[in-house]
């Protein structure tokens, strides 16, 4: 967005009419919604701002739900912004830390300060892009304990506040925040300030581990089965005794996290067992496999791949788990055979330690049938195995 949509977008009748278009879960079709506004006599600038606006609204529905009605959005404000109820999360510890003060720094749309002010924390959120801290200013509107910096961070003084939270973002050409030369502000910047003042830093996930800090907390966080983020935390932000954890938040249960001072100790491969969990990603990212095995009495089934299996259920909201019924070679002739027999013409595909494409692999099999199953590519032991399963 530039700053030309962007004021065509802050006029009192862009606003008006882009909050009188129907619900953005509401599929239109876009070219008659052109046509008939432009037949209502607005004009052509306007038109673009508020359908912009109204497919990113749409677009924002996974991260921000029915808040999604009153925000605007950039494109790439929208794709950095932490989902609304993980924000919730980060907002929670900086309550629950006493920390009343926080500087938000690099903003971006708003949606972390959202949730800090939500909780009617003081907050200061800084944003060196003009368009996209306007943005966050019109966000943050109904907040009386929130304001909007336009500056760049090194221009903000932060005697005021007493604690910090950094979502870096990233630079021109870069993909991802998994390098720290595509961080803005850089690691090092950032890891500086966390000295200064207990901070919250998000990262991406696949982050090189080895840029760890030994003084920090890392927290991987997972939302409804997605890795979303790793957020390194400082001072009195980070728990004592604490220096790995993993954040689950299911589809429809609330927050479950696993804990540890350090990588946990691996558990030695075993045999295959009736059961097979399928840890979720936050809990792989952390390292806590070794300690999830144990408290599910259960094994990997390869020393390399993130498979562990029992012969007893222990149902637990750190992996899903899988009822074995049938262990075939994986050879496609053999498992076609199989699957045919049962009359599986539905497949879901999961696999580990194996270089197969599921979709390719899927085609080759051509399932026939009106039941469904799950089915598992994997290793056992030395061997490459097809298991058929059904969730449980």
């Amino acid at each position: 967005m530039d700053t030309a949509e962007l004021r065509e977008l802050l006029t009192p009748e862009a606003l008006r009419l882009l909050d009188s278009l129907p619900a953005a879960d509401v599929t239109a079709d876009a070219v008659a919604l052109v046509s008939a506004l432009r037949k209502e006599g607005h004009p052509a600038a306007r038109v673009a701002a508020v359908l912009t606006q109204y497919r990113l609204r749409r677009k924002a529905r996974a991260k921000f739900g029915p808040f999604a009605e009153r925000m605007l959005f950039t494109e790439a404000g929208l794709e950095q912004a932490s989902r609304l109820r993980v924000a919730a999360q980060h907002a929670g510890r900086f309550a629950r830390a006493g920390l009343t003060r926080v500087a938000d720094l690099g903003c971006g749309i708003g949606g972390d300060s959202l949730a800090l002010a939500s909780l009617e924390l003081t907050v200061t959120a800084v944003e060196r892009d003009e368009v996209t801290a306007a943005i966050a200013g019109y966000n943050l509107a109904p907040f009386d304990t929130a304001r909007v910096v336009n500056a760049d961070l090194g221009d903000v003084e932060l005697d005021e506040v007493d604690a910090l939270w950094l979502d870096p973002a990233r630079r021109a050409g870069a993909r991802k925040l998994s390098r720290p030369d595509d961080w803005s502000p850089s690691l090092d910047i950032a890891l500086g300030l966390s000295q200064r003042l207990p901070s919250g830093i998000k990262l991406a996930p696949a982050m090189d581990r080895g840029l760890i800090p030994d003084s920090h907390e890392a927290q991987w966080v997972s939302d409804g089965g997605d890795v979303v983020e790793v957020v390194l935390w400082s001072g009195t932000l980070a728990r004592n005794g604490v220096r790995r954890a993993a954040l689950v938040l299911g589809a429809d249960s609330g927050p479950h996290e696993l804990t540890a001072a350090a990588d946990s100790a691996d558990v030695d491969a075993g045999p295959l067992g009736e059961y097979l969990y399928e840890p979720d990603g936050a809990v792989i990212r952390a390292r806590l496999i070794g300690d999830l095995a144990r408290s599910l009495d259960a094994r990997p089934v390869h020393p390399t791949i993130a498979y562990l299996s029992s012969d007893r259920l222990a149902p637990t909201p750190f992996a899903t788990a899988f009822r074995v019924s049938e262990r075939w070679p994986l050879k496609t002739s053999v498992i076609a055979r199989g699957l045919s027999e049962r009359g599986i013409g539905t497949v879901e595909i999961k696999k580990r330690g194996v270089d197969i494409d599921p979709a390719e692999f899927r085609r080759a099999l051509k399932p026939k049938g009106e039941n469904s199953a799950t089915l598992i590519l994997t290793r056992v032991g030395t061997e490459r195995v097809a298991l058929l399963a059904e969730r449980v």
